[in-house]
């Protein structure tokens, strides 16, 4: 109903729908003087409100006299205050925060206001502030008033005379310069020890007198000449090194076909410059060259040449190679036989030298 309709409060009060204003629950001392007022002033009962809100009458008496003792725990007590006040139509917040207030719970403890300490850092923080940017200042001033006093201008030397120990290659108390001569020879205690041979092993291995000049000239113009070796530079094909007497290697790029005897393609590849092919020991195969001149050819592990023809019979270069193999070894055999034979003789002059000496020496006693 409007309120601005003229009519007198007398006219207002007597109209069906106007209601009293309901007290507040906090213009009362306590919380049960207020409920109670506001009980009265609605003109209800306990056991109407008691039937309304399904609390039982005792605890709202409870409530109305602040005998907080006979209430439950403390959670349905704050639902009975909930509901009797919404049922009186006051603010149900309102009234449980009274509750809390005149009924603090003793399972929690005491805390300082946190508003408190807030404040007071609000209130002195203008200081702490300053005192800090005083310290900085302080430290760095402090700093660089220590750099400043440090910091001298360049001033000449007070060295009225360079030292004599000073100048360069010059000692003290020795004027005359130093003069540089050959090197002298290493220290004793610093040269290699000289090689040890053990006598006679030499003459008894190759049947030569290490210490006779003629026999080792002798030795050095019978010798065959030391072949070139085979040197791995690239990728190597093939067979394995155990299983192999002939390899192909490379000088410049070429091309390297290996047929067998059914026309099989045994091996096809362009090799670069250092790439070597193992041939396989006992296959009868024929080697297909682009280029012969291209190609080194190693029997045993050493230098024998380069390809003829285009064209070269495998089982030919298998067969020299195991020709030049029993030729090494039928001469590896003659020197060892020859070694032997020698170290033989050497003995048994030897003994007739140590039995002559033997005889000289009863003879003359």
């Amino acid at each position: 109903m409007a309120l601005d309709t003229g009519n007198s409060p007398e006219e207002l009060g007597a109209h069906p729908d106007w209601r009293d204003v309901v007290p507040s629950v906090t213009d009362a001392p306590t919380l049960g003087d207020g409920l109670r007022i506001a009980r009265e002033h609605a003109g209800r009962s306990l056991a109407e409100l008691s039937s309304l809100t399904r609390v039982p009458a005792r605890y709202l008496t409870a409530l109305e006299q602040n005998d907080f003792s006979t209430l439950p725990n403390r959670v349905f007590s704050i639902g009975y205050v909930r509901a009797y006040a919404g049922a009186l139509g006051l603010d149900e917040q309102l009234a449980v925060e009274r509750f809390k207030r005149e009924s603090p719970d003793p399972s929690v403890p005491l805390q300082a206001p946190v508003g408190v300490a807030f404040e007071e850092v609000k209130r002195y923080s203008p200081r702490l502030i300053a005192a800090g940017l005083a310290l900085v200042v302080a430290v760095v001033g402090w700093n660089v008033f220590q750099r400043v006093s440090l910091m001298r201008a360049p001033q000449p030397s007070d060295i009225a005379a360079i030292p004599e120990s000073w100048t360069l290659g010059a000692v003290p108390g020795q004027s005359a310069s130093l003069r540089l001569t050959a090197p002298r020879p290493a220290p004793p205690d610093q040269t290699i020890p000289a090689l040890y041979i053990t006598p006679g092993l030499e003459a008894e291995l190759t049947g030569l007198d290490p210490a006779s000049p003629e026999a080792l000239a002798a030795a050095a113009a019978s010798a065959p000449p030391v072949q070139r070796a085979f040197n791995p530079r690239g990728a190597i094909y093939g067979a394995s090194a155990s299983a192999s007497q002939v390899v192909l290697q490379a000088r410049k790029s070429a091309y390297l076909v290996v047929r067998i005897g059914d026309g099989t393609t045994l091996f096809a590849r362009q090799l670069a410059a250092g790439d070597a092919w193992r041939a396989p020991a006992g296959v009868s195969a024929t080697l297909d060259v682009s280029d012969p001149t291209a190609f080194d050819v190693y029997l045993n592990g050493e230098h024998s040449g380069s390809l003829q023809a285009a064209q070269t019979s495998l089982a030919q270069l298998n067969t020299r190679a195991q020709a030049l193999g029993r030729q090494a070894a039928a001469e590896v055999a003659a020197r060892t036989e020859a070694a032997r034979a020698a170290a033989v003789q050497a003995q048994a002059q030897l003994q007739a030298a140590s039995v002559q000496s033997a005889v000289v020496n009863v003879t003359g006693g």
